[in-house]
């Protein structure tokens, strides 16, 4: 078994998807892009599967919203992160 290759945190399929929904994925290049996952990802539980469709079908529709509200907030932190080192770099 390879962890990488079967074992994945939910949470970052919702943070991606966040991100192309505000179109961040074209405003920024990979390298704000790598800060920006991980310092949305840092600020959120880890929700390990295997498999997205099975979380997909028994995850409750009021979770994922919650699951939703968290990532965009953890977003928004990240681009709040992101603002400030860019105002301190020379």
């Amino acid at each position: 078994m390879k962890l990488h290759d079967d074992l994945h945190n939910y949470y970052e399929k919702i943070v991606l998807e966040n991100i192309e929904e505000r179109g961040l994925d074209h405003k920024y290049d990979e390298d704000v892009m790598a800060d920006l996952c991980c310092t949305a990802l840092n600020r959120l539980p880890a929700r390990y599967i295997r498999y997205d469709v099975d979380m997909e079908f028994y995850l409750p529709t009021d979770e994922r919203a919650e699951m939703e509200g968290r990532v965009k907030e953890a977003v928004d932190y990240a681009l709040a992160q992101i603002a400030k080192k860019k105002q301190f770099q020379p």
